[in-house]
């Protein structure tokens, strides 16, 4: 139902923006168009014109969009959409030419698609073949672009990551194999964007890391006092179903676990407090700690939610809940939001629609001030003044 879809989407969007009124906006979109892309593209289009003309955006009178379109080039399709919205009341502002290497003041409202690569304002990549493959034609990569505001230049970059294949797999072992393929990638992005090429900046990423709770630990957690049967296939043998049982209780079924389905029978646990219970389980992040640094979360896991419009509230039962969707950014990010100089600075991070579908994933966001050069003890960056 995507008219549907989207008109939730874009009022519980528009909600948020209302709210919190920000001068400049990011919107980064991952797997833009969905799995089926070639019969989505019209929807893609509607979304993107309503986006830009629409009357809850009216004060926004710049904006950039980046859409990766290309879905006939396997070698560079990664269906990501990254939109920059910039408020009229802004002034000097500021994006990067990459190829050019410097800044140029930014007027007007573009769109960029299809092919991508020839625009010089971004960097794009995909990740190569071999970092998944159980995947013949993966979609997941980056987008990065650089901004400068008041003096204050900062990376954003788009960002999806793999995800879990099998959670039959997942389970095997801890941390899973998956989890050790999206930290591959995501070191891979964190190396490109500081590497010698460009003056180092602060930088967020933000995207589907498809960071996944350590499966092993989550069902040995829920199902402490299971007892397991095992289901073969009966041709190969192969182990095709978990079935977790209570050792009492007449033998109730607790969790059910197939390559696509992980069925447990109390959703609450998900919900409850935020799902905070679980959070101890949310690891994949630990191994970059001196790099990256995210905001404490306080919101439930963010996917995989019924697509059903009538449950928003509801996660599907194809995979273990999860913090998919984040927000990290550079330790120098870090001090350019929370330095305590002046007493406005209100840093939120929650996600949106939490009563509606918003399809499979809920986005999440970020708000923040940035004080008026803050970011000059941080990097060199009043060069950004010699601009075109």
């Amino acid at each position: 139902q995507p008219e549907n879809l989207q008109k939730n989407w874009l009022r519980e969007f528009y909600q948020v923006v209302h709210t919190h009124k920000p001068h400049f906006m990011a919107l980064h979109c991952q797997e833009f168009g969905g799995k089926n892309y070639e019969a989505s593209m019209s929807h893609v289009d509607k979304f993107v014109k309503e986006l830009l003309s629409s009357d809850a955006m009216k004060d926004y009178n710049r904006a950039r969009v980046y859409l990766d379109e290309n879905y006939k080039s396997q070698e560079h399709f990664t269906a990501l959409g990254s939109f920059y919205f910039l408020h009229e009341s802004l002034k000097n502002i500021y994006q990067f030419d990459f190829k050019a290497k410097k800044y140029k003041k930014v007027t007007g409202k573009e769109i960029y698609s299809d092919t991508l690569e020839s625009t010089p304002m971004l960097e794009k990549e995909k990740f190569p073949q071999d970092y998944f493959p159980e995947c013949k034609w993966s979609r997941k990569g980056f987008i990065r672009t650089r901004w400068c505001i008041t003096d204050c230049a900062f990376d954003l970059v788009n960002i999806h990551l793999f995800h879990d294949a099998s959670n039959l797999i997942a389970w095997e072992t801890s941390p899973s194999v998956y989890s050790g393929i999206r930290h591959k990638a995501l070191g891979y992005v964190l190396d490109r964007i500081i590497d010698q090429r460009f003056e180092k900046v602060s930088y967020f990423v933000f995207g589907d890391f498809n960071f996944r709770l350590d499966a092993k630990a989550v069902v040995e957690t829920l199902c402490a006092k299971a007892t397991m049967q095992t289901i073969r296939a009966a041709d190969t043998n192969e182990v095709v179903k978990l079935i977790f049982r209570e050792s009492d209780n007449d033998r109730k079924v607790m969790l059910q676990l197939e390559k696509k389905l992980f069925d447990y029978f109390n959703q609450d646990v998900f919900r409850d407090n935020n799902g905070t219970a679980l959070l101890e389980f949310d690891r994949e992040l630990s191994v970059f700690k001196d790099r990256l640094y995210e905001l404490d979360i306080s919101f439930p896991p963010s996917y995989p939610y019924s697509e059903d419009s009538s449950q928003g509230r509801q996660y599907m039962n194809t995979r273990c809940p999860a913090w998919c969707d984040r927000i990290l950014m550079s330790h120098s990010a870090k001090e350019l939001i929370l330095k305590s100089e002046n007493d406005e600075k209100i840093v939120i991070y929650d996600h949106i629609g939490p009563n509606v579908c918003m399809g499979d994933h809920k986005p999440v966001f970020l708000s923040f001030r940035i004080a008026a050069g803050a970011g000059k003890p941080i990097a060199n960056v009043h060069k950004c003044c010699v601009v075109q």
